[in-house]
């Protein structure tokens, strides 16, 4: 008898835990984002980042000191991945750039700019419909 009781708790903690997932926030339509450029290019398998020609220097002077992660979620303009460089040169040791900086400033804009905004769950409007009658 206890053994179905145990069964019967984590059958509906299963069933919460599979109805909260599916309620929150991020599953939900109002959270969907439109898929930013580094999304739909191809991606290098070791970093994450997007393959193109300035890769190999932005991994040379990115992750030798932190991970690709921290490039991968975070999304700024070119003066905040600046201001981002200036902290890390202020803070955490980095070298100066030199004249590779414009460079990888160049490439986290392109692929890791700010994302543009969906809206605010509604869909757009529909263009000009024709009603018939029921």
């Amino acid at each position: 008898m206890k053994k179905h009781h145990v069964l019967t708790s984590l059958a509906m903690l299963a069933a919460g835990w599979f109805t909260l997932s599916a309620l929150s926030p991020a599953s939900s339509s109002r959270q969907t984002k439109i898929p930013a450029v580094a999304d739909s290019l191809k991606q290098d398998p070791a970093t994450g980042l997007v393959v193109d020609e300035r890769l190999n220097l932005v991994v040379a002077q990115c992750t030798a000191c932190h991970s690709s992660k921290l490039i991968l979620q975070n999304r700024f303009t070119r003066d905040g991945w600046k201001e981002k460089i200036r902290w890390m040169q202020r803070t955490q040791k980095l070298w100066d750039l030199g004249e590779t900086e414009p460079v990888v400033l160049d490439y986290l804009v392109k692929y890791y700019g700010p994302e543009q905004k969906t809206f605010d769950g509604r869909r757009k409007p529909l263009p000009t419909v024709q009603w018939y009658k029921l």
